[in-house]
């Protein structure tokens, strides 16, 4: 299309709303090309009816899979039901038998070809219609799993079709009304292409001074969207660089009487769905290319005076009367703007997934690798798998054991919010919902810290425990790190985001100090706090090897570790205002050691508790108990092993018998697991054509299958 016209634009016409008669499909009569429909498709893969979980090929993988101990197709159906698993077996399957989706390992791609074929495969994912209303009701986790079938493939593609269905539509449905009910009906249609407009060039994690602006007119009934110089303009938006027709645009709302009420949402029109290029007043194009995602076009927008009707204001936390009157629920204006910002919570919820599925990709080619590449060993005539070495088992096998207790929590996160979004639609306005979010935005904004550092830590350990192979583009390792990276950051920066946990426990204790009683806590994430005092008391107490590897002795220790990092972390910020300081100067300097440390502490508590809940429930099969209780105690212990400086330091340990007990029990777990680690990995990894990893194959014929790609 031909370059955007310089800036400023002269306002163009106002946006109608969306016309309810539009043909439908515009947008998907855009790109074509001539490949199979997708019924043909469909027809030619239902004489296929494949079993639930296909024996895997024979090969070198097989020595370790005969010494597990426990079944791999048990397990699976165990984590995750039969249903879910036949609903990720048709997206694979879909993929593999669609030349749309044909790939090589390590291919590289002009950054337009990437980003059309992006696309039209995301396009194609409409056509599929693997997720049906009906099927989300019935099982709302199939939002997430489809999401990480995606992203197992490609991230840019999951991210393309998550921020257009979930974060642009879900941002509608749970900020809007009735009145936006055309926006969701095309978008389902694929009539227009939405993004999530909140981030600018000089503003990102401080949402609230936001400049762009939406100026109410009474005299046309319309607001004016304007972007007041470059640096107001938004940018890092995912879909806009090219594809985007419709964004949710966050705005600071000004009345006529000249009042400022914060910032709102609004449905903008961007481009024309028909020819893609932008509307009168919109000055929009793509920032270019990134370390990773590179199939993803996020781009930049400025308005200048853009009109658009009174309606799309998104109205769930205000609105404005056709005289130009604001009214809103919320007459706290933090309120007002946590409620306006709650569809990120589920991005932050879906990141928590997005950067497991990471994790699992990386310790699915790690783990595979290690137990087929040969190195050393007693004698000179007689190499063995690296897998054997206590070394490459501390360095994979505890990240498997995160795999596996971070994907319960992002599951059961999931249905948490889930829970909390059907409350926002049926209008709850509770106490117990009002807490709930509270207890969901606590757990999201820690959660994605947590999980998307231990997946780029993970991998990058993996892309290492694979040497020269590691390092090769075809084996996919620098893919998934990269892609990984902006988990770090995007939804907010992880260190910045900490602080929102750190600031709900510490209103637990002012709350506490005051005598206002408990603060409820329905997902129970803080029912252990009750005990504060008699925890505060408790000390280390294992004297064996064998007690560590009991997860009950890091369960303990976390919750002392929490309730002291709690403690000195309002003694910190006492002492600092005491001292002479602002609130927001005491609050800066309590972060580092304290409430940083306070909120990765809570959130690792939690997943583990969770964790140790579902392992030694009832429902679980006994032949599947003492292998998950070691990944639930390795996870434990593992993550606890890197606060043993503040146990020794707040008293909870003592001696060097503590310290070395922890060390030996992980290295002890480590050695118990290593021959199940491989059975592990069958159960999480995907097929090897999703997997797309020559070192990574399911089948372990490393040396044979190379001989392909060269």
């Amino acid at each position: 299309r031909p370059p955007s016209p310089g800036f400023p634009l002269p306002p163009g016409p106002a946006q109608g709303p969306p016309p309810a008669t539009r043909p439908p499909g515009p947008l998907c009569k855009l790109l074509c090309v001539k490949m199979p429909s997708v019924s043909d498709l469909k027809e030619a893969g239902s004489c296929r009816a494949p079993p639930l979980l296909p024996d895997l090929p024979s090969g070198p993988l097989r020595t370790y899979r005969k010494k597990a101990s426990f079944n791999w197709k048990e397990m699976a159906v165990f984590i995750e039901d039969e249903d879910l698993i036949h609903f990720k077996s048709r997206v694979f399957t879909a993929f593999e038998h669609d030349p749309l989706f044909a790939r090589l390992p390590g291919e590289e791609l002009s950054l337009e070809k990437y980003r059309e074929l992006t696309f039209l495969r995301c396009k194609r994912l409409f056509e599929y219609d693997f997720l049906r209303l009906e099927d989300i009701l019935e099982k709302p986790l199939k939002i997430m799993v489809l999401i990480t079938c995606l992203g197992m493939y490609d991230w840019s593609l999951g991210a393309k079709y998550l921020l257009n269905s979930q974060v642009f539509k879900g941002a509608i449905e749970s900020s809007g009304s009735e009145r936006h009910e055309e926006f969701l009906k095309q978008n389902g249609n694929m009539e227009n292409f939405g993004c999530f407009a909140l981030t600018e060039l000089s503003h990102g994690s401080n949402t609230k001074n936001m400049r762009t602006t939406a100026r109410y007119d009474p005299s046309t009934q319309e607001f004016v969207i304007h972007s007041p110089d470059f640096e107001a303009a938004k940018f890092w938006i995912g879909n806009l660089g090219k594809n985007a027709t419709h964004a949710v645009v966050y705005a600071q709302l000004h009345t006529p009487d000249g009042r400022c009420h914060g910032l709102h949402s609004f449905v903008v029109q961007v481009r024309d769905p028909k020819t893609l290029l932008p509307m009168p007043g919109v000055l929009v194009g793509d920032i270019g290319r990134k370390l990773g995602q590179n199939g993803l076009d996020n781009g930049f927008a400025m308005f200048h005076n853009v009109r658009i009707p009174k309606e799309n204001l998104l109205n769930q936390t205000g609105d404005i009367t056709a005289e130009g009157t604001y009214t809103s629920a919320y007459k706290d204006l933090k309120q007002r703007l946590g409620a306006s910002l709650g569809a990120l919570s589920s991005g932050r919820v879906m990141i928590i997934a997005m950067s497991v599925v990471n994790l699992k990709l990386a310790v699915s080619i790690a783990i595979r690798f290690s137990a087929t590449r040969h190195q050393f060993g007693p004698t000179d005539e007689k190499e063995i798998p690296v897998l054997e070495y206590q070394m490459q088992q501390w360095r994979l096998i505890p990240y498997l054991a995160a795999v596996y207790a971070l994907d319960y929590f992002s599951k059961s996160l999931f249905m948490n919010f889930i829970e909390f979004h059907v409350g926002l639609l049926m209008k709850d306005k509770s106490p117990r919902q009002a807490e709930l979010g509270r207890e969901i935005h606590a757990l999201s904004t820690s959660g994605k810290p947590l999980s998307s550092w231990l997946a780029q830590q993970g991998a990058q350990e993996c892309r290492e425990a694979c040497g020269g192979h590691g390092y090769l583009a075809m084996n996919r390792l620098g893919d998934i790190r990269n892609d990984n990276d902006p988990n770090c950051t995007y939804e907010g920066d992880n260190n910045v985001l900490l602080q929102q946990t750190s600031n709900y426990l510490l209103s637990w204790m002012s709350s506490r100090r005051q005598d206002k009683g408990p603060m409820t806590s329905p997902l129970g994430s803080l029912d252990y706090l009750e005990g504060y005092d008699h925890i505060l008391r408790q000390r280390f107490t294992a004297s064996s090897v064998h007690d560590c590897m009991d997860a009950s002795v890091p369960l303990s220790a976390y919750k002392w570790l929490v309730c002291y990092l709690l403690r000195e972390s309002f003694q910190k910020l006492r002492d600092q205002e005491q001292s002479g300081c602002t609130e927001f100067e005491a609050r800066n300097n309590s972060q580092v050691y304290y409430c940083r440390s306070l909120a990765i502490a809570f959130i690792e508590h939690t997943v583990l508790q969770r964790y140790h809940d579902y392992v030694h429930g009832a429902d679980t099969p006994a032949t599947l108990q003492p292998v998950l209780k070691r990944l639930c105690s390795l996870y434990g212990l593992w993550s606890l092993n890197k606060h043993m400086a503040v146990l020794y330091q707040g008293g909870f340990a003592s001696g060097e018998k503590a310290g070395r007990l922890v060390q030996d029990a992980i290295l002890e777990l480590c050695s118990k697991l290593k021959d199940d680690a491989v059975a592990l990995v069958d159960v999480v990894a995907p097929p090897d054509f999703i997997l797309n990893s020559p070192i990574g194959r399911a089948d372990g014929e490393v040396k044979k299958k190379a001989r392909l790609f060269f």
